[in-house]
């Protein structure tokens, strides 16, 4: 379905062959695991045409490779030669594949996201993306934990979604659980808390809020409703730059406050 009554001219979703480079628009949606930030980020990219990427996908597969050579996530000695693995193999089926979503796979991915080395490898990746997005798409979706603070701090619209950690404990056991037999929610939901705290206390690129992120939260939200919210957020702010008021927009959240969770 798509978006009507945007002026905005970079607010394209797709542009011809030959046409004259436009600036892309970037949207970034970060918060915690299980959040609801993946889902809407995909979304948001299918509703808007723009191209999309899971930037949490990426430290996945290179903690998933960490394990598979036998290395420990802690340690960049043992990350670095799986890291060079996956920067040259980089392709979106492995980004997408199931096997970078076991509750093995999710700890160490937390473990080697904090690694600084890491992150600084694959920053211009990120980057690269946001500002050249495959495809003729006029923009791109990124969604992860520093990606409006860090990745991408002059995104034009930024997202930080949130859930409580019953709520998103309560998410992701859903969804293990399909795949795995061996699951439990006290186990998922301890997982959760442990990782929330690296997440957030890490030396590099905590999990934060920008300070002009919209705060959206999803406990109670299925994902439809969390898409339209994030919709309505993008119709009032482009609206409101246009100072076209014969449109009916719903009005953004308050921008969050830069603290961690």
């Amino acid at each position: 379905m798509p978006i009507v009554n945007f002026r905005k001219t970079d607010f394209l979703p797709a542009q011809e062959q030959g046409s004259a480079l436009q600036k892309k628009l970037v949207i970034t949606v970060d918060g915690p695991a299980a959040s609801g930030k993946g889902t809407l980020a995909k979304k948001l990219a299918e509703r808007l045409g723009y191209a999309y990427l899971d930037t949490g996908a990426l430290y996945r597969a290179v903690a998933m490779a960490t394990l598979e050579i036998g290395g420990d996530p802690n340690y960049f000695q043992d990350v670095q030669p799986a890291l060079d693995i996956i920067k040259r193999n980089l392709t979106p089926e492995l980004l997408a594949s199931a096997a970078l979503r076991t509750p093995e796979v999710s700890d160490a991915a937390s473990k080697v996201a904090a690694i600084p080395e890491v992150r600084q490898a694959l920053l211009d990746y990120q980057r690269e993306f946001a500002e050249n997005p495959p495809g003729l798409v006029g923009g791109a979706v990124l969604d992860g934990r520093d990606i409006g603070t860090v990745v991408c701090p002059d995104a034009d619209i930024k997202f930080f979604i949130t859930a409580s950690v019953e709520e998103r404990a309560k998410r992701r056991y859903t969804e293990l659980s399909e795949r795995h037999d061996d699951v439990t929610f006290e186990r998922v939901l301890g997982d959760l808390k442990a990782r929330d705290l690296r997440d957030a206390t890490r030396a590099v690129a905590p999990t934060l809020a920008a300070e002009d992120a919209y705060i959206l939260d999803t406990t109670g939200l299925n994902p439809s409703e969390t898409l339209e919210e994030a919709i309505a957020v993008i119709r009032s702010r482009f609206l409101s730059e246009t100072n076209d008021n014969a449109l009916a927009a719903a009005k953004p959240p308050a921008p969050a406050q830069k603290t961690a969770l």
